[in-house]
């Protein structure tokens, strides 16, 4: 089966003054870094482990973060392409 985000691209941030995000989590599918992501929720909140640990996965969740919100970004952008050539189709006719 087919992963749903196999045609789409993730968007990378313009003109944003962040950090490019490590290997291991740029080439993360979306469902692998949403998956990750809730892991390091569930673990942050049992509130085991120490403060370097805690800020430690803090960070990698915001790096997760952003890898989905890329995808959703480059989904997005799929979509209003495909609003815009349905609309300029309808026009044509």
């Amino acid at each position: 089966m087919t992963s749903p985000d196999a045609s789409v691209e993730p968007v990378e941030p313009s003109g944003e003054d962040q950090a490019p995000l490590p290997e291991d989590v740029a080439t993360l599918s979306y469902e692998a870094a949403r998956d990750q992501l809730v892991d390091v929720v569930r673990r942050l909140e049992s509130g085991q482990g120490g403060l370097e640990d805690s800020i430690a996965l803090w960070e990698r969740g915001e790096m997760l973060a952003r890898r989905c919100q890329q995808w959703l970004d480059g989904a997005r952008e799929r979509l209003d392409d495909a609003v815009a050539a349905r609309r300029g189709r309808e026009q044509e006719r």
